[in-house]
């Protein structure tokens, strides 16, 4: 039923309301910006019940139709699980950064598979800095990850195959490249700007359902819009590739990379739990099927959409979180040969980032600016 989309995410999001009110103590969750304030400030820190916090809200969001990703409760849980063993009174006490480190190397690696991805992940974007001891902690931790993936099946996150890359499409994937780092601010902004508006309503029952009927309308109207949204990919490239060029497809690609942005921000705001990482991927995913079929039926270019969609996904995550290497390594691990496009998508997602970053200096995670949140009754 149609209305289950509307009723499915104002269910999730509520019940992660009581969740923080009752069960942990009305105390807000923060995302990565908290990894930052505990590593900046030596008196901070990641309190244990992150943990379980996290791993409930961000299960609770996706599964119920928000539109993030989990990637960003694992962030923060498995920094919650590094920060206590910090705690401990032992020689860990005096590695803070490096124990926090690892707990994200860690839970990053065994998310996507690749213990390379998350080792990059917690040096380029949590630590920002590449020390002996960051560099030994995360790489201990992510090998310890590769062997538990040993133990259990992890399929690709995506069932394609990158078989070439045509050089000539260089000139295409430049502009690409930098329209995903527009799409990226444009991110980051509408995320900033609705998790302010949404914190001033003191009404926490028209906070979270406004919110949430938001959410489930929009899901409502697109479905692909439905949780982290990895399931639409392949069903978009599938009608790419079996339908001939029609406006009403240029228009579905075009109002999902506006929407996925607003309506992951929208999540956030009403109370989800999650952050830009899959919302990033996805958009620039769908953005670059978009410019990939106009190109094809406009100018005849013969672009590979697939191609075009794996550079567009690595670009808009570089340019959201400001990783290209993270990014680069991360979309060429979630595909059988994704590695043929490592050097055209290493060009994409450096050129992206500092598109990105000459029109906004800063991303969610390191926006300085105070979210006001409420959770009174």
């Amino acid at each position: 039923m149609p209305l289950l989309f509307i009723l499915l995410p104002t269910i999730g999001i509520t019940a992660i309301y009581f969740l923080r009110k009752y069960l942990f103590k009305g105390k807000a969750n923060k995302g990565i910006k908290e990894i930052y304030q505990t590593i900046e400030n030596r008196r901070d820190e990641l309190p244990a019940y992150k943990i379980p916090s996290h791993y409930f809200n961000g299960f609770l969001t996706v599964i119920f139709g928000g539109s993030t990703g989990i990637e960003v409760s694992t962030v923060v849980a498995t920094a919650a699980i590094g920060s206590a063993a910090h705690n401990k009174k032992t020689i860990a006490n005096i590695y803070k950064t490096e124990l926090i480190c690892a707990g994200i190397a860690a839970g990053i690696a065994t998310l996507f598979g690749s213990p390379l991805v998350g080792f990059l992940f917690a040096v380029e974007v949590i630590a920002k800095k590449l020390t002996k001891t960051i560099f030994i902690s995360c790489a201990c931790s992510v090998l310890v990850a590769w062997g538990f993936m040993f133990l259990f099946d992890h399929d690709k996150l995506f069932n394609f195959t990158v078989v070439h890359w045509n050089f000539y499409a260089a000139p295409y994937l430049i502009i690409l490249s930098i329209v995903s780092g527009f799409v990226a601010v444009y991110f980051t902004k509408t995320v900033i700007f609705l998790k302010d508006r949404f914190g001033k309503i003191n009404n926490n029952f028209i906070r979270v359902n406004a919110g949430a009927i938001l959410v489930g309308l929009s899901i409502m109207c697109f479905p692909q819009l439905y949780g982290d949204s990895y399931s639409a990919i392949p069903g978009l490239l599938n009608q790419i590739n079996h339908q001939s060029f029609t406006i009403s497809l240029v228009l579905l690609l075009a109002t999902l990379v506006i929407l996925k942005p607003l309506v992951a921000s929208l999540t956030l705001g009403a109370g989800g739990d999650g952050g830009v990482f899959a919302p990033s991927i996805v958009a620039g995913a769908i953005l670059g099927m978009l410019f990939a079929v106009m190109l094809n039926h406009f100018f005849n270019t013969q672009l590979i959409v697939l191609n075009f969609a794996l550079v567009g996904a690595a670009a808009a995550l570089s340019a959201a979180i400001h990783a290209p290497l993270t990014s680069v390594f991360l979309i060429c691990s979630v595909v059988t040969g994704g590695f043929v496009l490592f050097i055209p998508m290493i060009i994409a997602c450096f050129i992206a980032k500092y598109s990105a970053q000459s029109i906004c200096s800063y991303t969610v995670y390191s926006y300085k600016g105070a979210y006001k949140t409420k959770l009174q009754s």
